[in-house]
Formats: structure tokens, sequence, C-alpha cells
């Protein structure tokens, strides 16, 4: 369920592709011997303790039917289950009714407001794929038990502040681009074939990580159009919104798996290209601002198995206190 790789300073979280779950020996137990069930998942430093977020993930399938779990260690290494920080709710219609599709949470603190807030990637009971909604939930402590608010689509009727006014203004017959890959749905894509498609009901979001900078300032940064353009979103002050604000990067690219740091005023952000659950070669992006623009650099990855990850794909990437090795 877990992998993490040392990056002098950083840890690269990455998740084993579900398919080769049942052929690696090597599966991480908790302080009680219990396997550690956190799939996808991020973790939070707070008075001490880190606190790890991760689907639970049955045997078999990809439905949720447990909820969002919680593990703390003070060391990294050795880790007691607090819970189920978000259950899956009982009530048929729920947005998190059980057999919904809860992946990548995240977890974050607002110091202002003392409360902790989680986002994450939703699909809804019986619809697959398609519904691609974000959603978020607050609770007074790390752990939880944390309280659902709810889920939706980005940022709808708002365009992106990096798209041009001449491309906001295209109509598209969206019947000619059923095609995809060809140089003029490429061009399509890039002056935003997807962000017009959706611009009504809001953005897609799929993989996601969150991200709060120096300023206190919190981003959404998720896959969005079919997967095609990653998005980095402002969130309000609360953390429990969008602020409006978002920009689109790398339209066409096929990134998803966005796991994003700061270092020496530089942010990194590390993705996975899109081979269902097969491994890829991770990609590296850098900016000096996080509203671009971004610059794409080579696999970071080094090693045994760096050209696909290490078996599995970026979630998330924690700073450790200096001269802390695990």
């Amino acid at each position: 369920m877990k992998y993490i790789k040392y990056l002098g300073g950083f840890l690269l979280l990455t998740i084993i592709c579900l398919p080769l779950l049942s052929q690696t020996k090597e599966r991480w137990k908790d302080v009680n011997n219990e396997y550690i069930n956190a799939h996808g998942g991020g973790v939070l430093f707070h008075n001490g303790l880190y606190y790890w977020f991760g689907e639970h993930r049955p045997e078999n399938g990809f439905t949720t039917e447990v909820g969002v779990n919680c593990y703390a260690s003070s060391d990294l290494q050795n880790w007691t289950h607090k819970g189920v920080a978000l259950a899956v709710s009982e009530e048929p219609g729920s947005d998190i009714e059980r057999g919904c599709i809860m992946e990548r949470p995240k977890v974050i603190y607002n110091k202002k407001t003392g409360k902790f807030v989680m986002w994450f990637h939703l699909e809804l009971k019986g619809q697959g794929y398609g519904p691609a909604r974000a959603a978020v939930a607050v609770s007074d402590k790390p752990e939880g038990p944390y309280r659902f608010v709810r889920s939706g689509r980005v940022n709808p009727g708002i365009y992106p502040e990096n798209m041009p006014e001449a491309d906001r203004k295209l109509t598209w017959n969206m019947k000619k681009y059923k095609k995809w890959w060809t140089p003029e749905w490429y061009k399509a894509v890039n002056q935003g074939l997807f962000v017009k498609r959706d611009i009504e009901g809001g953005q897609m979001s799929r993989d996601m990580t969150l991200f709060v900078d120096d300023d206190g300032k919190a981003y959404h940064i998720y896959s969005s159009e079919e997967n095609l353009t990653l998005h980095i979103a402002e969130l309000t002050d609360d953390y429990l919104q969008h602020s409006g604000r978002y920009i689109r990067i790398f339209p066409g690219g096929h990134n998803e798996a966005p796991a994003l740091f700061k270092k020496d005023n530089m942010y990194w952000m590390i993705t996975s290209g899109c081979t269902g659950w097969d491994p890829n070669e991770a990609r590296m992006f850098s900016a000096s601002s996080i509203g671009g623009p971004w610059k794409q650099h080579p696999n970071p990855c080094r090693g045994q198995n760096s050209e696909k990850t290490f078996g599995g794909q970026s979630t998330f990437v924690l700073e450790l206190p200096e001269n802390r090795f695990i």
C-alpha cells in the first residue's frame, strides 16, 4: 500500500499500483500487527506527531466501503491506527454513501480557524469515474472524526486566469473532436475545449493534492479536463471553498497524481503520466511562482525501477526536519 523514497530533506510517498499489490511481499504493518490500509494518502505534522491519512481499500474492487483511515507516528516508522477519520454514510443518496469512490485524501491545518480540513477526490456511488468531484470535510482534531461539508465540480462559471480572452470567446462543436490525439484535437484542448464544455457545471477534479504556502494561502492541485490538464486553484481563507482564482498548466499533457512542495523559494511538482493501473516514468516541474510559468524537467527518480517510479505513483511529498533520516 505504500512506498517511501528519501529525497534529501523530503520524503516522496508513492502508492503501489493495485495489480502489483498481490505480487509484492512487503506490506507495512502498524503497531498492532495489522496491515496499514491508507491508500493514496498524505501526511500532516502537528504537535510532534505525523498523521497519515489514506483511503481504506477493500481486498477487491475500487469502491469505498469504510472511508478514510488515520494513523499516527512520532518517527515515521511505527504507526498507530487512530481510527476512521471520515466514514462513509449509510444514508441512501448521500454524496459519500457506502460504495462511492473516495481517493487521494489530504489534510491541512488552518491556523486562523483552528480547524483541520480534508479534501479528496470523490465519485458518486454507481457512476464510475464520471462525476469527477472535489469533496471537503472538517474536524476540530487531526485524527477526526471529520464532518463532511460538500462535494462538487470546481469553480463553476469561472475561467482560468491564464486562459486568453480570445480562447474564452471560442465556441466548440464537440462532435468534431470525438477522435483524440490528432493535431486539431491537441490545438483545441490547448485552447480550452474541455474548459468551455464544463464551464457551467464546473471543472473536473480527479487525482489531487493540497499545498499550504509560506503566507498561509492554500491551494488545491488536481487533474482536470478528462485527466489531460492540471489545474492549480486557490482556496478561501478558511480552506473550505475555492476562491475562484485558478490556472491551468500543460494543457493536453496527460498528467495525474500531482505532489507539490517548495524548496529555496522554488515550487516543485512531481506527477505521473496516465497509463491506467500500470506504473510509468515520473515527471517533474518547477516554477518560481505558484502561478507559473511552469517548466518541465527530466524524471527525478534514480535507481532500480526508477523508469517506472519504483512500481508506484506519486501521491505526496513530506518535508523532514534537518538531519532526519529514516
